[in-house]
């Protein structure tokens, strides 16, 4: 019962189509692994994840630190493909029941796990193993994305960022420039100052939709949605073609036009652009600060968000992605996965995966150990996220978004826009139209539950 209403929540309204061919790996015999590299006496857990470059190497290294600082369990993590082909692989697993105990699934996915019937809530998985949590120490913008209205954890906090203002300061002085814009008229001033001056993308973006649209509105204390942006239940409507998000697009769409703004892609795209010494003017998610850090070729900056001249910035709101537990397992198994996530969430393990990645911190521990240490003092901009998610109290607005089909509607979006930075829509009918397909898919959603 609970299997078929999983796959029909995550199924139903998309055009997917999963066959057998699709299904992966048997959960018990892990792809990508030499079973010899398994120790016969620990059990295995497995775990479905989708980064990579930089940050799959580090989960990588996270995992077998876990694994060889203990000798009762041995997580096998695998790589399953982005967040979407993470998420499809679950849902096909599941159906045939060849699903891992773990999966990491990205924020916009939140509503539809939750509602699914399958998970095992983090809450009660730590308590039901023995673990005594104290969730108030946990940095509560992060937590609060995945809590339920009585407060209770779903899923546990992994990879957390927010989009944060990038700059390539040697491109930036070819325009006169010398430190990132504050204000959104101060960005469009700059970018056509590197316009003239010969640069060939003054400004550009990662994940459009969740920085312009979603943290745009929150970050402006504007709604996204109606009924508190989902979290208020399950008639939400998206208003973002009716707010002041709609003036900022039509902004951008002006400056694709005249080059002022260079679209590079959906999702990270744009990230290979700024690497390569493109774009002087770049918003993404925080995360990146790791393979920027290592591998940048020239000197960088980066800075809050810009904002709207006489707006104060609200805070921002978190991407990336949490653990999800899922149902179907033994004790044993749920034992290790305890365990494992103890550790994911351990000081030591935080503050290391903090400073690696990019990512924030998921407990005020980890926060406040990487400060004392001086970390900060050398690497400024790594305290930019923590400081936007935690600028102020959470409004309605600006605690997150909780949307059913979210992943269908990102897409969505993602579309719209295309149209409009091409030319071939007005910001005003490309916004309307992805308002209206969303809400379809809203009421699609409302309708299966």
């Amino acid at each position: 019962m609970r299997k078929t209403r999983f796959a029909t929540a995550l199924l139903a309204g998309t055009c997917l189509a999963i066959s057998g061919a699709m299904l992966p790996a048997m959960a018990d015999e892990p792809e990508g692994v030499d079973p010899a590299e398994v120790p016969e006496d620990r059990t295995v857990i497995n775990w479905w994840f989708g980064l990579t470059g930089q940050l799959g190497e580090t989960t990588m290294e996270m995992v077998d630190t876990f694994n060889n600082s203990q000798d009762e369990y041995f997580v096998v993590a695998s790589y399953r493909g982005d967040y979407a082909e993470t998420m499809n692989a679950t849902v096909a697993a599941f159906r045939a029941d060849r699903h891992p105990e773990m999966v990491q699934i990205y924020e916009v996915g939140t509503q539809t796990m939750m509602r699914s019937g399958v998970i095992y809530p983090v809450h009660e998985l730590m308590a039901d193993m023995g673990y005594e949590v104290d969730w108030d120490s946990y940095v509560q913008p992060v937590l609060g994305y995945y809590l339920t209205p009585d407060g209770d954890l779903l899923s546990m906090p992994f990879n957390s960022s927010t989009p944060i203002f990038y700059g390539n300061l040697d491109l930036m002085a070819e325009g006169g420039i010398d430190e990132l814009p504050q204000t959104w008229d101060e960005v469009g001033e700059a970018a056509a100052a590197l316009r003239d001056a010969g640069v060939e993308c003054p400004f550009t973006t990662g994940w459009q939709s969740w920085v312009h649209l979603e943290n745009y509105s929150a970050w402006h204390d504007i709604p996204f949605a109606t009924q508190d942006n989902g979290y208020a239940g399950l008639d939400a409507e998206v208003v973002f073609n009716e707010t002041q998000t709609a003036d900022h697009i039509a902004r951008l769409a002006d400056w694709a036009q005249d080059g002022r703004f260079v679209y590079q892609g959906r999702g990270g795209d744009a990230h290979g652009a700024f690497m390569g010494g493109q774009c002087a003017l770049y918003t993404n998610s925080s995360a990146y600060f790791g393979s920027i850090n290592r591998d940048a070729e020239f000197a960088w900056t980066a800075s809050e968000l810009p904002h709207e001249a006489g707006q104060e910035p609200q805070n921002s709101i978190i991407g990336g992605a949490t653990i999800w537990v899922l149902q179907g397992h033994d004790e044993e198994a749920y034992q290790g996965v305890a365990a494992f996530l103890d550790f994911v969430a351990s000081t030591d393990n935080q503050a290391w995966w903090h400073q690696t990645t990019g990512y924030v911190p998921i407990t005020v521990a980890a926060y406040e150990r990487t400060l004392e240490e001086g970390y900060y003092e050398e690497h400024p901009a790594q305290e930019i996220a923590l400081t936007q998610l935690t600028k102020n109290e959470p409004t309605a607005n600006s605690r997150g978004i909780r949307l059913g089909n979210f992943v269908q509607i990102r897409d969505i979006i993602n579309e719209e826009l295309e149209n409009i930075w091409s030319g071939a829509k007005s910001a005003e009918d490309g916004l309307n139209d992805a308002a209206s397909r969303a809400n379809e898919q809203l009421r699609r959603y409302e309708a299966q539950q």
